[in-house]
């Protein structure tokens, strides 16, 4: 009889009460993150080239996250416009990506000081001690990728105001360790920081129990690749929706002298045909046909202005569809403010579920 009651007590639907107590629970164990970033929810949206342009970075913003413009390849002129852009279409807190290894890293550093940019991620690599000092001494917050402990603690004496742990489960370029191990590692150690986890990331209720590990909140960017207000081709978004977590796959090395850059997208043909490019470029330097580095700049530039051709042309065969393995949990195209108020509920309904059980344990 006793059982029977816990069951019906934690399935129930919640009562105001719970819930206001259940978000307030949830307020305090973001408010690190809110507070750094300036938001409502401690959730950040992944820096997708072309994707996260004016339109989904403002969406997500007035939506009460924070979202991040990736800079990617853009001038700086080009950049400034971007910025411009979407502060006409948002008053609330948002970001820059910024590329290490983008030339023109100072210039494009300048750009988002001058407009005021608050938080400038810096991803791509370790980043410059120069570029840090910049930044922070023009008055912005420094947010920057550590796919490991020990550089994880570099990065804090570098002096970067905050870190994004990546798992392997993310989209497009990745490490090779999973968020649920780099959490561990990481999480219990590096505490002078606010630090959000990413990779994997689908639901409010997984994000909570990041959050209980110590992280400040979450960064998530496959979700909203596939929202209403994403510029991305709706051939894209429907390959999204269509797709299980296992489809989103790790491209193929086949030679350990020829490197390939971890890339996780759909599998596709363009997928399919780089393995046999691949095949082709090792059989013509074998040959003498092609001296190595001329093979690996092959293979690398197979995929050039794949990722524009799937998201902007709808090319989802031969381009690259740059997805996460939270794709799975794309399951229709939603609004961004449904995306993240879905998210919380998730996350506050866990929490009731959470105070029941314990309240039913004594």
């Amino acid at each position: 009889m006793s059982e029977q009651s816990n069951v019906v007590c934690t399935t129930e639907e919640p009562t105001p009460a719970e819930l206001n107590r259940a978000r307030k629970r949830l307020d305090g164990l973001w408010r690190r993150g809110t507070e750094f970033l300036g938001t409502q929810y401690a959730i950040l949206g992944g820096a997708m080239s072309w994707v996260s342009e004016r339109n989904l970075v403002s969406a997500i913003s007035n939506a009460g996250g924070f979202g991040v413009i990736a800079c990617g390849a853009m001038e700086p002129a080009r950049l400034a416009e971007e910025i411009q852009a979407t502060r006409a279409l948002t008053d609330r807190p948002f970001g820059v990506n910024l590329i290490t290894m983008h030339p023109q890293l100072n210039e494009l550093v300048q750009v988002c000081l001058d407009a005021g940019v608050g938080h400038i991620v810096l991803a791509g690599g370790i980043p410059p001690g120069a570029a840090i000092k910049a930044i922070k001494d023009g008055g912005a917050k420094v947010i920057a990728f550590s796919p490991a402990l020990v550089l994880a603690k570099r990065l804090v004496k570098m002096g970067v105001d905050a870190l994004v742990i990546e798992g392997a489960e993310a989209g497009g370029h990745v490490g090779p360790v999973s968020l649920t191990v780099l959490a561990q590692e990481i999480l219990p150690h590096i505490q002078s920081v606010p630090v959000f986890v990413a990779g994997g990331l689908g639901r409010g209720d997984a994000l909570l129990s990041y959050l209980e590990l110590g992280a400040s909140g979450g960064q998530l960017g496959t979700r909203f690749a596939a929202a209403e207000e994403s510029i991305a081709h709706e051939k894209f978004k429907k390959a999204f929706v269509r797709a299980a977590a296992r489809d989103a796959v790790t491209s193929v090395q086949l030679d350990d002298r020829f490197p390939v850059i971890p890339v996780r997208a759909l599998g596709n043909e363009g997928g399919r045909q780089f393995v046999s490019h691949q095949a082709d470029v090792i059989r013509r330097f074998q040959s003498g046909e092609l001296t190595r580095d001329a093979a690996q700049l092959e293979i690398e530039h197979f995929w050039a202005g794949a990722l524009r051709r799937a998201v902007i042309d709808g090319d989802v065969e031969q381009g690259s569809v740059m997805a996460g393995q939270s794709v799975g949990m794309v399951t229709s195209v939603q609004p961004v403010a449904q995306i993240i108020e879905d998210l919380v509920e998730q996350a506050v309904v866990a929490l009731v579920r959470q105070q029941r059980r314990m309240d039913a344990d004594g």
